[in-house]
């Protein structure tokens, strides 16, 4: 984790993908390979992992029928969430030597609100590096999946949220957005989420396996 507290000790992994992509039995996979090498694990997630970041979770996620949440206000919500986890749970694990593992993070929101809400990358990086400076995972593990498939797998979980229900050309637009990240910036894997379970847990270990983490 690139920081500018040189103390942090512990390592810092976050998986990343669309709804329906499998996030949370990648997470399963991942906190297996790290615990079976003897390491503590703590596992966050995004919007949440704090009280009040659990309440601006709530906000986030459920409809508001009598007033639409401007772009803006959704992604201030997000970093607002995010930097709460960060300051009160990322930070101190790290720094006593846990690793932590993430389901979302920042990369959520530069696919999500600059890809998806269309809010671009000025604003966003602007605040990203107000509010996180220069905090970076240190692998990304991206689970890549056509967002029409996605969308069909997360149908059978039950209600979706209000992210959820947005149209198939807003994930379509998010999708490239991570996808073109992931091919400009080191520290991401992508992993074909449309695979077998098998496949996609052997892919996960294959890229722990070579990161050198």
């Amino acid at each position: 984790m690139t920081t500018k507290d040189k103390t942090l000790k512990g390592k810092f992994i976050v998986i990343e993908g669309l709804e329906g992509a499998g996030k949370s039995t990648a997470i399963a996979t991942v906190k297996a390979w790290l615990e079976a090498k003897g390491l503590q694990v703590v596992c966050t997630r995004e919007p949440g992992g704090t009280p009040l970041a659990e309440q601006l979770r709530t906000l986030v996620k459920q409809a508001a029928p009598q007033e639409q949440i401007a772009p803006e206000t959704e992604l201030l919500l997000m970093y607002a969430s995010r930097v709460q986890l960060l300051r009160n749970v990322i930070e101190p694990a790290l720094s006593v030597g846990q690793w932590v593992l993430a389901d979302r993070h920042d990369l959520s929101s530069r696919a999500y609100q600059g890809g998806g809400r269309q809010l671009g990358d000025t604003l966003i990086n602007t605040l990203r590096q107000a509010v996180l400076g220069d905090t970076r995972p240190d692998l990304t593990l991206y689970l890549d999946i056509d967002p029409a498939l996605g969308l069909a797998r997360a149908a059978h979980r039950g209600e979706l949220d209000r992210i959820e229900q947005e149209q198939l050309a807003f994930f379509e637009r998010t999708r490239d957005k991570y996808l073109q990240i992931a091919a400009t910036e080191p520290g991401i894997v992508v992993i074909d989420a449309s695979q077998t379970l098998a496949q996609v847990q052997t892919a996960l270990q294959q890229a722990l396996d070579s990161s050198g983490l």
